[in-house]
This record gives C-alpha cells, sequence and structure tokens, in this order.
C-alpha cells in the first residue's frame, strides 16, 4: 500500500518535493529576486513604516497615557477612554454631527455625482463646456471656496438671502443658524462634486455598447436598461464613492471650522479665542475635538483615543461595505 501511494521507505521513495534538498544555485536565486523585490518596494516599505505604522502605534499608546507634549506620559490605563466615553458630553454631540454629515453629506454627493455624470455623458453638444464647468469648484481651495459661500450665505448681506427675499421665499440663517448649519456645509461640498462627476462619467462611458443593445432588442426601457445594465456595471464604482467619501467625511474638518470662524466674526480678528462648533454647537466634528482637545488643552492621551474611535469606525464600515460587496458578487 505504502508502495502503491509513493510514500516508499528508503530515500528514493519518499515522493515528497518538499524534503528533497535545494540545489545552492536554486537558493541564490530566490534570494535575489527576494532582495530585488523588496529593493523595489522599499519607498513604500518605508513610507508605510514612517507614516502609517509608527503614527497608529503611537496613537495606540498615547492613548493609554497622560501627556501634556511637554512632560513625559505617564501611563493611566483606560482613563482616556472613560473620560472620552462617558464624561465628555462633547464627544456624543459631535459624534452626532459627524454621523449627519457621514449620511446626508455622503448620499447626495453621490446621488448628485451621478446624476450629473448621466446628464453630461447624455448631452449631444456642449458637454465639454459643461463638464469643465462642473469641475472647477472642485479645485477651488477648501478654506477660500468656504469663505466666499460663508459671504455668500451671509443672512444679513449675501445675495443669496436678498434674492430669496425678492421672490418672497423664507431667508434662512445658514451658516449662523444651528438648523442650517449643517445643511449649508452640505450645499458647500455638493458645489465641488467635480471629483466624483468624472470619476461617474468614465464609468458610465466604460459600460459595453452591446449591452444596450441587446436589452432594447429585448424590450427593455430607458429604467430597465439603467437598472439591469448601467447600475450592474457601476456598482464598483459606486461602492468606491461611498467608502472614499464616509472616510473623507469622517475627517471633515478644514470647511467645518472656517465657516463658523466667519460666520461668528473671529476671522480677521487676531486674539481671539474661538470654540469649534459655531453656532451652538451644531458644526462641531470630531475631528474638530481631536485638535480642541489634543492641541488647545494639551490632552494628547484623549485626542489619541477620538482617533483611535475614528480609525476603528471607518475601518469598520469599509470591511462591512466590501464584504457586502463581495456577497452581491457572489450571488451574481
Amino acid at each position: 500500500m505504502a508502495t502503491v501511494l509513493g510514500i516508499g521507505r528508503g530515500p528514493r521513495g519518499s515522493g515528497s518535493a518538499a524534503s528533497l534538498p535545494v540545489p545552492p544555485a536554486l537558493r541564490r536565486k530566490r534570494r535575489k529576486e527576494l532582495s530585488t523585490a523588496v529593493g523595489f518596494l522599499s519607498p513604500w516599505l518605508i513610507g508605510f513604516a514612517v507614516f502609517f505604522a509608527y503614527p497608529l502605534i503611537s496613537t495606540v499608546y498615547f492613548s493609554f497615557t497622560h501627556y501634556d507634549g511637554f512632560n513625559a506620559p505617564t501611563f493611566v490605563g483606560f482613563k482616556n477612554y472613560t473620560y472620552i466615553l462617558s464624561k465628555n458630553a462633547d464627544f456624543w454631540q459631535a459624534a452626532r454631527n459627524t454621523a449627519w454629515l457621514v449620511v446626508v453629506m455622503v448620499t447626495l454627493r453621490t446621488v448628485f455625482g451621478l446624476g450629473i455624470g448621466q446628464l453630461i455623458v447624455k448631452v449631444r453638444s456642449g458637454s465639454g463646456f459643461f463638464r469643465t464647468a462642473f469641475y472647477l469648484p472642485y479645485l477651488a481651495p477648501p478654506v477660500a471656496a468656504t469663505i466666499g459661500f460663508a459671504f455668500l450665505f451671509n443672512p444679513g448681506t449675501g445675495p443669496v438671502n436678498h434674492f430669496l427675499g425678492e421672490l418672497g421665499l423664507p431667508q434662512p440663517g445658514w451658516f449662523t443658524s444651528p438648523t442650517w448649519s449643517k445643511p449649508s456645509l452640505v450645499l458647500l461640498t455638493l458645489w465641488g462634486i467635480g471629483d466624483l462627476m468624472v470619476i461617474f462619467m468614465a464609468s458610465l462611458l466604460d459600460v459595453p455598447t452591446e449591452q444596450y443593445e441587446a436589452a432594447s432588442l429585448d424590450g427593455a426601457n430607458a429604467f430597465q436598461r439603467w437598472r439591469y445594465v448601467t447600475l450592474p456595471n457601476i456598482t464598483p464604482i459606486i461602492m468606491f464613492a461611498v467608502v472614499t467619501g464616509v472616510i473623507q467625511t469622517m475627517q471633515f474638518y478644514t470647511q467645518a471650522i472656517v465657516a463658523g470662524q466667519v460666520a461668528s466674526g473671529v476671522v480677521g480678528n487676531s486674539g481671539q479665542q474661538f470654540q469649534p462648533g459655531y453656532p451652538s454647537g451644531s458644526t462641531w466634528t470630531l475631528p474638530q475635538l481631536v485638535y480642541n482637545i489634543g492641541f488647545q488643552n494639551f490632552d494628547y492621551g484623549s485626542a489619541c483615543v477620538i482617533s483611535i474611535i475614528l480609525f476603528v469606525v471607518a475601518m469598520a464600515f469599509t470591511a462591512l461595505l466590501m464584504r457586502r460587496r463581495a456577497g452581491l458578487v457572489g450571488e451574481d
């Protein structure tokens, strides 16, 4: 039986390739190939270690310490986590605001980006002009765009409210109103929708035309062609837009804090202390809270706790979406 299975008792009948000695020339070739691969990967490996692995490990370490940036860190265990999750009211307000922005902003950006891309693809003439017109706002610096938007939507002197008043419509407080501040930030991000528009345009143009022709021959109407031909082909791009949108929105900082400064009148007045979240904490976001606790209150341990929470939530949400996407592909 052992002979039939090729498991001989002698060296010749061993039948196991792993037990055969590797020639020295082959070992040298493998070492050379490995060193060559590591050499080509070394820029990425160094960047990963310096800009991702080391900061991540340091953040986890400092989250268990009391560290003010001046004195040596002292180990405090889970006290920072207890303080942030149960004793810091600003954390939950910032978490609610961030969650609201993630749900509303990511959804609307994806829908508007896809819709505008679809419209421009269907335009027979002038598509280049519209593509450029919608993409240019994305190139505006975030600070300059936010300042311009804050002045346009100024409730007292801005042209937007003046135009609404001429039409007899309500004139919201926009960035000065706790009710309208977050929708105003959403409008600001929708104005710079050009990046998603270009990505969706490329994906729409990449859908095979023969599939549309086959669907038309089968009697499919316009909606059915979009539902059963366009949507399955662009689903990976929609997934990409949602995942990257969630990660970017969870890091939402610049526009929120600049809009609050402009609306509160702090911009241009040196020496004034600005409390993020204006008005009434409605624009508090978790990245702003990280800056406030870490660089204004010098409590780096608690700031690291919030950073870890952001990282874990973003990774979990990304993994959930990717798993859902893998399940849909498996069903297909």
